[in-house]
């Protein structure tokens, strides 16, 4: 691809938003076909479980490692380069927000990604939860949120004014992160025979982690010809899923990798779904069920933003290039969502996407 011919013809903006979207199309589809979420996997581990939905995230975890840190080792992509580790995290944020949100998405049944993916295929709930989702994120980002996102994010920050590389600060050798990426996808593998997953739906699991690779590649290759700044990220959805909805709102706003990237999303998993037969509307089941759903959609809001990212942005996108405060916040979605399941009853139950 002459990626400086296209730029010449579309402009910077509508090729950052067009590689957003081309990024989305291929996380959507995989993430519709797999099932992929950090919600379901929290759950099942938290109820005594090592089965499918666990081999799933852990499949695509791995594979966003394998890829990103390839690319890093053969020179083609500069993890220090991504926006996430080149501004300070915040520890705190990561804790707060990270708990906020696994506690979140288990009451709204579905992580922020999840949600997106389901809205597309007829799931009034999702479309639902998502819009809350959408709403309060936005307000802890430039809203009336905004003042305590900011007090408790800044009560412990990293230092040196960037985020902290976990390799770096373990010295760890340059090989390290793409050996463990290999190493948990061995596991992943292992629980999918156990599980007897079809090997389609690992296919589509791998796809998942590949679209985060996918994202960082489009990014870096435009900042080394765009004449504008532009930021060097991949797949998240609390901060795109409100400039999203500003965009929409505000004809003012201009076009950006994530204006791209959460329409990507919808048309993918649509397709994916429509082909396979799978499209139905969906509603609430009762009115405690919806209360727990806009709950769960307002904490992950708000938690994911404080957190620096969603389930994807922190859990995979972060994860992948070994920012600190990606990995801690990745931690705390787990203990919380656990936690959250063990607090409705749910152990000894089984596992629902």
């Amino acid at each position: 691809m002459d990626l400086i011919a296209l730029v010449d013809r579309l402009g910077e903006a509508p090729t950052t938003a067009l590689f957003g979207l081309l990024t989305g199309i291929v996380f959507g589809v995989a993430a519709q076909r797999s099932r992929f979420c950090l919600r379901a996997a929290t759950v099942e581990f938290a109820r005594g479980m090592m089965r499918d939905k666990v081999a799933v995230w852990l499949l695509t975890f791995s594979t966003a490692v394998v890829w990103v840190q390839a690319a890093y080792l053969l020179g083609i992509f500069d993890t220090s380069d991504a926006r996430m580790m080149a501004v300070p995290g915040s520890w705190s944020g990561a804790i707060i927000g990270g708990l906020m949100f696994g506690a979140g998405m288990v009451l709204a049944r579905g992580c922020s990604g999840r949600l997106l993916v389901l809205a597309a295929t007829g799931n009034l709930r999702s479309v639902v939860s998502g819009l809350i989702f959408a709403v309060v994120a936005q307000m802890s980002l430039t809203g009336w949120l905004a003042p305590m996102r900011d007090q408790l994010a800044a009560m412990w920050i990293t230092s040196g004014g960037r985020n902290m590389n976990l390799l770096t600060a373990l010295h760890l050798p340059r090989g390290a992160g793409l050996v463990f990426g290999l190493a948990t996808a061995l596991l992943a593998l292992e629980l999918a025979r156990r599980n007897r997953i079809g090997w389609q739906r690992l296919v589509f699991a791998s796809g998942v982690g590949f679209a985060v690779a996918m994202g960082y590649a489009f990014t870096y290759a435009l900042s080394l010809i765009a004449f504008d700044l532009v930021q060097i990220e991949s797949i998240t959805f609390t901060g795109p899923s409100a400039n999203t909805l500003m965009f929409f709102l505000d004809r003012g706003s201009i076009l950006e990798f994530d204006i791209g990237l959460v329409p990507g999303v919808v048309i993918g998993s649509f397709l994916a779904a429509f082909l396979a037969g799978e499209l139905k509307f969906r509603g609430f089941d009762g009115p405690t069920p919806m209360r727990q759903a806009m709950i769960g959609a307002a904490l992950m809001g708000f938690g994911g933003m404080l957190a620096g990212g969603c389930s994807i942005g922190a859990g995979v996108t972060g994860g992948s290039i070994f920012a600190g405060t990606a990995w801690l916040a990745l931690f705390c979605m787990w203990i919380g969502g656990m936690s959250m399941d063990i607090l409705l009853g749910g152990r000894g139950q089984p596992a629902q996407v």
